[in-house]
C-alpha cells in the first residue's frame, strides 16, 4: 500500500506486519478472496479447503493431547526434549521447545502422538510456524487491529514532528512535508514504520486528542 523511490528494491522493512505476511502462506492468506473473486477453480479450493481444514484439525489435537510423565519415560523424554517430564503436558507445549520440531514429535514412542492422519510436508510446516511463533503472531494481530481502531484519530495541522521523541529524522521529514491529517493517513506514507506510529500514538495519548470527525456532505 505504501509508494517506493527505488522500485527495481525490495525490502522486508517494507512489509507491515510480515510476520503473517509470509510466502509460505500466500495460499492461506489469499485463497478465499481470489475465490470470491472467481479466480480459484473448484479442483484448487478443493485442495485449499483440505488443506486449510487437515491443519486445522492438527492444531487442535495438540492443544488438546496431553502426555504425562509416566507415558513418556526419562529416557525417551531425555531424546526428545533433553530432560525428563515433571508434570504433564500438552503436545503444543512440548513443539514449543527450541528442541523439538515436528517430525521429532509425532515419532516420538513408536508415533503414540501421531496424527491420525498424516500430515504432507507442507502442512506440517504449516502447523510447526503455527505453533512455535504464536505468540509474536498473536500479538502482531493485537497490533493490526489496534492500527485498524486508530486509523481515524486526528493529527494537528501545526503538530511539530520534531518534538515526538524518538522518530528517526527521515520520518520526521516525510511526515512534515505530507502533514497527514490522520494516524491511517500517516501509516500510509512510504517510508513511516509501524514503529514510529506507536510512537505518534504515545505522544497524542499524552495531548489526549480524539478521532477526527467524520466530514459533513455538503
Amino acid at each position: 500500500t505504501k509508494g517506493v523511490s527505488e522500485p527495481y528494491r525490495m525490502f522486508t522493512s517494507r512489509a507491515e506486519y510480515r510476520l503473517s505476511l509470509r510466502e509460505d502462506n500466500a495460499d492461506l492468506r489469499l485463497t478465499e478472496t481470489g475465490r470470491r473473486l472467481g479466480l480459484v477453480d473448484d479442483a484448487r479450493w478443493d485442495h485449499f479447503c483440505r488443506k486449510r481444514d487437515a491443519i486445522e484439525r492438527e492444531r487442535q489435537r495438540l492443544r488438546l493431547t496431553w502426555v504425562q510423565p509416566e507415558t513418556l519415560p526419562p529416557t525417551e523424554a531425555l531424546q526428545l526434549v533433553g530432560q525428563a517430564i515433571e508434570r504433564e503436558y500438552r503436545l503444543e507445549d512440548l513443539l514449543r521447545r527450541p528442541e523439538v520440531d515436528y517430525t521429532r514429535l509425532t515419532t516420538a514412542l513408536q508415533g503414540r502422538y501421531a496424527a491420525p492422519e498424516p500430515l504432507t510436508p507442507e502442512q506440517a510446516e504449516q502447523v510447526q510456524i503455527g505453533v512455535k511463533y504464536a505468540g509474536y503472531i498473536d500479538r502482531q494481530q493485537l497490533d493490526v487491529q489496534r492500527a485498524a481502531d486508530y486509523e481515524q484519530l486526528a493529527l494537528p495541522a501545526d503538530l511539530d514532528y520534531s518534538a515526538v521523541r524518538g522518530l528517526s529524522i527521515e520520518v520526521q521529514q516525510k511526515l512534515s512535508r505530507a502533514r497527514p491529517q490522520t494516524l491511517g493517513q500517516a501509516s500510509r506514507i512510504s517510508g513511516v514504520t509501524p514503529a514510529a506510529i506507536s510512537l505518534l500514538l504515545v505522544h497524542l495519548r499524552k495531548k489526549r486528542l480524539r478521532p477526527a470527525s467524520t466530514p459533513q456532505a455538503a
